[in-house]
């Protein structure tokens, strides 16, 4: 039989214990379990941005996979546990948007997690991580049914921070989804939503600067050039070669940018 896979994408980063204890949490409970770390980068609270994070690596793992994710700004209010499932394989968060991406690619479906005799006790108010979330994916992967968590639900939060909104007839608002390691700017500028940017002139203003040129590759322009470029993930990034365009934009993650076709 194949072993349970379980990833893990968090804002937890790794100079504290939570990432460990969590991994020890689905250990105890299903020793057998293989876990993999997608990210623990995630910025502080972005929500957008581990959306992203997540909606970028599922589609690559098999079927059956469980993906954890805790970004949960509001860990001990009234926010849902919840378990959705689409595209086979099953995902476990916070209801406050973080599998917005997720549902707006796959059918799916979505369970309100209610039954606490899958939880550690007692649970803490700060660290649902590792009393909520870790224990219900590691009795899910030890083959406790969906439907033991709890009902279906209709009403779970679904966000659109990944659509730009259009104000103009040639103009549209968007945002920064993510920024990488190199400092590349991930817009959430779909290609496929605007496919002819290499062939017409366009601006897209982010932070005090304006971008005007589409490049082929990163070393299509001299060092510390900023450029447009059609990133992996099928959006639009702004990048600079041998530089990081997020310090040069002075921009983080959540920030807003501004299209205007000429």
């Amino acid at each position: 039989m194949t072993r349970p896979l379980i990833t893990l994408t968090t804002d937890f980063g790794l100079s504290d214990h939570y990432v460990g204890t969590m991994k020890g949490v689905i250990l105890k409970i299903c020793p057998t379990a293989r876990i993999v770390d997608i990210s623990h980068g995630v910025g502080a609270f972005e929500i957008a941005e581990a959306a992203f994070t997540l909606s970028q690596a599922y589609v690559y793992f098999p079927r059956g996979a469980i993906h954890l994710a805790v970004v949960d700004p509001g860990v001990g209010t009234a926010r849902r546990p919840i378990l959705a499932q689409a595209a086979g394989q099953y995902f476990i968060a916070p209801d406050n948007g973080v599998l917005s991406m997720i549902y707006a690619r796959a059918p799916h479906k979505v369970r309100a997690i209610s039954s606490d005799r899958y939880f550690l006790k007692p649970v803490s108010q700060t660290f649902h991580g590792r009393d909520i979330f870790a224990p219900v994916a590691a009795h899910l992967a030890s083959g406790i049914a969906p439907s033991r968590f709890g009902k279906l639900i209709e009403d779970y939060l679904r966000l659109s921070f990944d659509k730009p909104e259009r104000t103009g007839r040639r103009t549209w608002t968007g945002a920064i989804l993510k920024v990488d390691r190199f400092g590349n700017v991930i817009t959430n500028f779909k290609v496929e939503d605007f496919p002819d940017l290499g062939k017409r002139s366009f601006e897209l203003a982010a932070g005090l600067q304006r971008i005007a040129v589409l490049a082929r590759n990163y070393a299509e322009y001299g060092p510390g050039k900023l450029f447009l470029i059609v990133g992996s993930a099928g959006y639009y990034e702004i990048s600079a070669s041998q530089a990081s365009a997020a310090k040069l934009l002075g921009c983080a993650a959540g920030a807003p940018l501004d299209l205007r076709l000429l």
